[in-house]
């Protein structure tokens, strides 16, 4: 098996072998166009045709609808942290509400802080961030300018439920880690986004979804590229965009679409394989801890310690020796993590939890 299928990492992950396969050929010549994809100009012909792909198959993945824009974006979700209380703490609502429920979201409130007045409306410190939330029994106001929180917690395996109904206010959900791992309601939400280097492809490019209702609030005056009305206006080109990681990441919602066969048959898989993982972590028993409470384990991220610490290092080097890479935990926490991203396969899963068993049987 090759190592790109063995990537475990917590980002960037494992790509489709398929979706690698035609980016080798694209690298060197697009069949379309016999030029370098990483040549392409952002205002050709065929650029503005895989933007136009790309939006196509998110909207159909997830029954995105009109009312809904699509933009991609730069950055990182780390702009999105900034920008998005920038637009939408708008004068006239109470401060914004937000969920701080791991390090990735905890880095989004800080970074709101610095921005506008807001309130923290949960936070998980107390229990070494190994819980969740339930959203609809925060206690927030009902004029909050809008409610934030990260879906799935990268660094510590944390993950909520998919959300069912909108709450009162506004929702706003960074969705980068679990975004297009199963489907879910957007019309639940006001804005989701999610940077790329998970299930998106290569780091590069993030994918705002935008209430157009929403858009109605941004103040006048801020710097243009950081007003997400700029990016809509101008169709996601509105200085030179991220050609090469727009590209893979149409390649990769093709692969979803026509390969995989939709968002409910990924979740299909996704479920077992963390189930395979969880059930293989749950037999060690004693000799391995799970960081996040059963309840909201997370289907992308599985972080976990032996209770002997000095294991941690020896599986590493251990799976290292099989091929197995990106395993090393967040350098928050330590231990260890096992990403289960779209573009892991259910073989590579067997060969980690295989190497794990027979890792513990040698040092029990």
């Amino acid at each position: 098996m090759k190592s790109n299928e063995l990537n475990f990492s917590g980002g960037p992950g494992a790509l489709p072998e398929t979706v690698l396969e035609q980016t080798r050929v694209a690298i060197s010549a697009l069949p379309e166009t016999g030029i370098s994809v990483l040549g392409m100009s952002h205002r050709s012909d065929w650029f503005r045709a895989i933007l136009d792909e790309a939006e196509q198959n998110l909207r159909a993945l997830l029954g995105i609808s009109d009312d809904y824009a699509i933009t991609f974006q730069q950055g990182g979700s780390s702009l999105q942290f900034a920008m998005i209380p920038m637009n939408f703490a708008a004068q006239g609502f109470a401060p914004p509400e937000y969920v701080t429920s791991g390090y990735w979201s905890g880095r989004a409130t800080a970074e709101a802080a610095r921005v506008t007045a807001m309130n923290v409306a949960w936070d998980g410190h107390a229990t070494g961030y190994r819980q969740l939330p339930a959203l609809d029994q925060l206690d927030i106001s009902g004029s909050a300018a809008y409610l934030h929180y990260v879906s799935n917690e990268t660094v510590e395996g944390l993950q909520f439920p998919v959300c069912a109904e909108a709450p009162p206010v506004p929702l706003i959900a960074d969705m980068s880690s679990d975004f297009l791992s199963k489907p879910f309601r957007p019309d639940t939400y006001s804005m989701i986004y999610a940077h790329a280097q998970k299930n998106l492809g290569p780091a590069g490019v993030t994918v705002a979804v935008i209430r157009r209702s929403l858009l109605e609030r941004i103040p006048d005056g801020l710097p243009t590229i950081l007003d997400f009305r700029t990016h809509v206006t101008h169709g996601s080109n509105y200085n030179t965009p991220p050609v090469f990681a727009i590209y893979v990441l149409t390649l990769i919602t093709r692969w979803l679409r026509f390969e995989v066969g939709g968002l409910h048959a990924m979740q299909r898989i996704n479920e077992r394989k963390a189930r395979r993982v969880y059930d293989t972590l749950d037999a060690l028993c004693d000799n391995v801890t799970v960081h996040a409470d059963r309840r909201w384990r997370s289907q992308m991220n599985v972080a976990f310690k032996f209770a002997d610490s000095r294991l941690d290092d020896a599986f590493i080097e251990a799976a290292r020796e099989q091929g197995i890479v990106g395993l090393e935990g967040h350098r928050s926490i330590g231990g260890l993590r096992a990403s289960l991203y779209n573009a892991v396969t259910e073989q590579a899963v067997d060969t980690l939890t295989n190497a794990l068993m027979e890792f513990s049987l040698q040092h029990a």
